[in-house]
């Protein structure tokens, strides 16, 4: 299967987001296919051996619209001149039409107050209330400035579907239409006793209201993808590479993989890349949400766009292009903002047979007033007003607008959140699980405690420690590594092993000098039938005080232990102090024995320990955590994690962790701060208390709107909605949900005492 992104082109309403979901999905060898009204794009997985990207473009523009692939290494051009020239295009179109519009609206208006009103006012022309002249004004803007309408309305006609689009063409045609009569055959109106009235205003007004609605929506929409435009802005434009000994600018385009880069005090780091020379401080907030500069010195990582703060430093370059840190949360953050949340579900299929029902509606309406009052101009205007104001655009941007937004707020605080799904259960978690190691502490173990056993083979400590640390030195594994740093500060020469192997959850063997080295858990010393009660008291000891402790034995016999430690994350204590406030159980996750374990679950504060769980036993304790009946998050960074993220409701990765810990999870903690997962918790809320709003909101709208213009209330008030009154109220009802919508941008992570 293969994914693709389209930018689309033609939609007016969530009508046509449906029917270009359908055109899609029609297509052989498309397994799915979302498509976001509010970001203007499609998402679509299909089998390349049964379809290609052109039979899909093909099948978009059968059904009356336009679509573009976002290529993958454009990915940070996505918001580039040509599309932002075109969205310009488009707004100042609107901006012209509408101004037109406007202008010949109030002549029309100015000449109908007369019929309207009864009023003769002496300052208004009486030329002005000539039929004709309205005629001629009239008709611009409905064919001119209203084109649009009438054009998408035709497309969907000759598909046989209905669009917002068929509603305004509808209602302007009846009231334009009608009006022709009055105005061609006046004598005749005359001698049925019939008024000759005409109502060019309500279908000029109209379709001025609805240009006015579509321009604040265009503009309004545009805000929503302000954190990706925030985010691609970041990126520097040149860098200065060192070329025989020559500092040269270049754009950053030019930029591969191994080059060296200078970077001076003040200046933004163009790519990612590993520092080789020199030391500084790195402001990494508009990546990675953490405040406070970060030192950076030869060996550590810099991510591109961050912005160096005191020293002069040369790095070489390891990411390039669609492959840095910042392509890829534009990628994610994306992704995130073309995804359907299960909410939505609900508008989609309303929104199927909203446009065909208010047409029936509007249909009975007319029947019934003209049949129970005999009034064809009433029956004229409570039908105007039904299909004029029902709005299925309120509907589709209900929830995609309010996903954009809240998925770009995550990623200016360090939160990736990648699909809108993700963003709508995190606010449901009950229990979440915390892996230890990397997660509630630093993942950098170090060595603290080596104790030998007296006496046996004649040993040294020096010479132990040389067996241990050669074996260890080819295991990637964080203990591993804490074991040969502490021999490599001992000045200790490694030497190479023979028949090394990792056993997963247990330990690592090798033969060294033909001694059989085994290092590893007391559960494994003994599965090996190994004595581990030498040094009971230095074990207790060290599990007392949260340290791992790892036993050495060399030809069958224990000769050593080691207890290493793990400090905590500055911030892990008022994490999980803070999401037990928010009524969450805090589970913690280990491999280490349950002394150990609890030790360190006490430093922070959690009560529920599941300690001695191997790595192939992790998915497994998530999924019985899940069978109690509870939403479980589950938090890690190593690729041990990978699958006990994937079983979780939601999978939250450290960012600090590795690639496939990140590719497995729902959402990502750029920083590695577990405060971020109190951050996407509330943004989860705040975002889903504004989807419902907006449904809430769009629904109401519609359920009174349409009873309403169809004259519900006119038995009791004697009071018809008129057209002009529909009409504005339709157009501003899509704009007021996108304004709700933008209010997220002020979201701002609430402190929890």
């Amino acid at each position: 299967m293969q994914n693709t992104t389209l930018k689309l082109r033609g939609m007016g309403c969530a009508s046509c987001a449906k029917s270009i979901e359908d055109a899609i999905r029609s297509v052989p060898g498309v397994n799915q296919c979302i498509v976001n009204f509010g970001a203007e794009r499609a998402t679509v997985e299909y089998d390349p051996k049964k379809t290609d990207l052109q039979v899909i473009q093909d099948a978009v523009s059968a059904a009356g619209y336009s679509a573009s692939a976002l290529e993958p290494q454009n990915i940070m051009a996505s918001e580039d001149d040509a599309e932002n020239r075109a969205k310009s295009r488009e707004i100042r179109d609107l901006t012209r039409k509408f101004a037109v519009a406007a202008i010949l609206s109030t002549l029309i208006v100015l000449g109908s107050i007369p019929m309207m009103t009864g009023l003769h006012i002496p300052l208004i022309p009486a030329w002005l209330h000539n039929p004709w002249l309205q005629l001629v004004l009239t008709s611009p803007i409905l064919f001119w400035c209203g084109a649009s309408f009438y054009g998408n309305a035709g497309k969907a006609f000759k598909r046989h579907a209905a669009t917002m689009d068929t509603l305004v063409a509808l209602g302007t045609s009846a009231a334009y239409i009608y009006s022709l009569f009055p105005t061609i055959f006046p004598d005749w109106f005359t001698a049925q006793n019939l008024k000759p009235d005409v109502y060019y205003e309500a279908a000029a007004v109209i379709i001025t209201l609805i240009l006015l609605g579509r321009l604040l929506e265009h503009r309004a929409k545009s805000q929503t993808g302000e954190a990706i435009r925030k985010l691609i802005g970041l990126q520097a434009k040149t860098a200065r590479l060192i070329r025989r000994n020559q500092a040269v600018d270049v754009p950053i385009e030019e930029v591969e993989i191994g080059d060296v880069i200078l970077v001076r005090p003040g200046e933004k780091i163009p790519v990612d890349g590993k520092v080789i020379e020199g030391t500084s401080t790195i402001d990494e907030s508009m990546v990675t949400g953490e405040s406070l500069p970060v030192k950076k010195q030869p060996g550590d990582e810099v991510i591109g766009a961050t912005i160096n703060k005191t020293g002069s430093f040369k790095f070489k370059a390891t990411r390039v292009g669609k492959d840095t840190v910042l392509a890829q949360i534009v990628q994610l953050v994306q992704q995130a903002q073309a995804s359907k949340a299960p909410i939505q579900r609900l508008a989609d299929q309303v929104t199927g047979w909203f446009v065909p029902a208010v047409i029936a509606f509007a249909l009975l309406t007319f029947i019934i007033w003209f049949n129970v009052m005999g009034n064809l101009t009433l029956a004229l205007i409570a039908t105007v007003g039904v299909l004029i104001i029902a709005c299925p655009c309120a509907l589709g941007l209900a929830t995609p607008t309010s996903v954009m937004v809240g998925t770009g707020k995550g990623a200016e605080n360090g939160i990736l959140i990648k699909g809108a799904s993700s963003l709508e259960l995190a606010h449901k978690i009950q229990t979440i699980v915390l892996d230890k190691t990397g997660t509630i502490t630093q993942g950098k173990p170090t060595v603290t405690d080596f104790v030998t056993v007296k006496g046996t083979a004649n040993r040294n400590e020096i010479r132990l420690l040389q067996l241990a640390a050669s074996v260890e030195r080819n295991s990637e594994h964080p203990l591993a590594e804490a074991v040969v740093r502490y021999a490599q500060s001992q000045q200790v020469e490694l030497v190479e092993v023979r028949d090394f192997e990792a056993i997963a959850g247990n330990g690592v063997q090798a033969t060294v000098y033909h001694h059989k080295v085994y290092i590893g858990t007391q559960q494994w010393m003994e599965e090996l039938s190994i004595n581990t009660e030498a040094l009971p008291k230095d074990k207790e000891r060290l599990e007392y005080l949260g340290k791992t402790v790892i036993w050495i034995a060399v030809d069958g016999e224990i000769e050593a232990l080691m207890g290493i430690s793990d400090a905590l994350k500055p911030n892990s204590a008022q994490a999980v102090k803070a999401l037990q406030r928010m009524g969450l159980e805090v589970v913690m996750l280990t491999g280490d024995n349950r002394r150990t374990g609890e030790a360190i679950a006490r430093e922070v504060g959690i009560n529920r320990v599941l300690a001695e769980v191997r790595p192939d036993q992790k998915a497994a304790t998530v999924e019985r955590l899940q069978s109690e009946g509870k939403i479980v998050a589950m938090v890690g960074d190593g690729i041990n994690d990978a699958p006990a993220l994937a079983q979780a409701d939601v999978g939250i990765a450290i960012g600090t962790g590795t690639d496939v810990a990140i590719a497995a999870s729902d959402i990502t903690l750029i920083s590695g701060d577990l405060l971020g997962i109190v951050t996407a918790i509330q943004l989860s809320c705040a975002t889903m208390n504004n989807i419902r709003q907006n449904l809430f909101f769009a629904f109401i709208y519609n359920v009174a709107g349409i009873p309403i213009a169809a004259g519900i209330l006119f038995p009791i008030f004697g009071w018809l909605l008129n057209p002009i009154v529909a009409g504005a109220a339709m157009a501003f009802s899509s704009v007021s949900v996108v304004t709700n919508a933008l209010r997220l941008r002020n979201f701002q992570p609430k402190a929890i005492a």
